[in-house]
């Protein structure tokens, strides 16, 4: 087993993060990005089943197409941040068994083409690799503004054209301006979001 990290890491991780609503214009090179999937690719999913599916929206282009189909709010922290990730699942994800699960790809292939079964794992699972790649982005030292508010139907049509891929959530990444962050608001304590059974 490992240690527990060191404060400063879980500060940077959880306590002192937060969710900009600015961004500064400071770039985020490919390198970093492929070094965010490639700490976030390592998160545990259902029988490494991986559905997430990623598009980084970087293009001036991009962003206008991406921030017409948000709601107003969100609109200008897309056009703002270097790179807005586009977070996925891809529901022919079972085809990827064979590569992903060597040792029973075949068998796991087949349990998720079960009816509701590949869509709920798709869903669930590729929700946890979007919260991957936020804890990945903030240890790499960037800033996250997840948010939903978009055309889901709209982003898939744009962006995932020709696949079996549904948007999730989108995330902004970059560093964010601190005055745009507003006060920390509360959290529920831990006997009040559960209980030890």
């Amino acid at each position: 087993m490992a240690d527990p990290l060191p404060a400063a890491a879980l500060d940077q991780l959880f306590r002192t993060a937060r969710t900009p609503n600015d961004w500064a214009q400071e770039a985020i090179a490919d390198d970093t990005l492929h070094a965010l999937y490639d700490l976030l690719k390592w998160g545990p999913t259902s029988a490494n089943s991986s559905p997430a599916r990623f598009v980084w929206v970087r293009s001036p282009e991009a962003k206008a197409q991406l921030a017409a189909l948000a709601m107003e709010a969100n609109r200008p922290k897309i056009l703002a941040a270097p790179v807005t990730v586009i977070i996925g699942h891809d529901l022919d994800f079972p085809d990827t068994m064979l590569k992903l699960f060597p040792a029973r790809g075949e068998m796991m292939r087949g349990y998720f083409q079960q009816p509701g079964v590949g869509e709920a794992t798709a869903m669930r699972n590729g929700t946890l690799q979007g919260a991957y790649l936020i804890i990945a982005a903030r240890s790499l030292g960037l800033d996250c503004g997840p948010m939903s508010g978009f055309d889901n139907a709209g982003v898939d049509k744009a962006f995932f054209a020709g696949t079996r891929i549904q948007s999730n959530f989108i995330c902004c990444l970059g560093h964010g301006k601190p005055e745009s962050i507003f006060p920390r608001n509360p959290r529920l304590t831990f006997d009040e979001a559960g209980r030890i059974a």
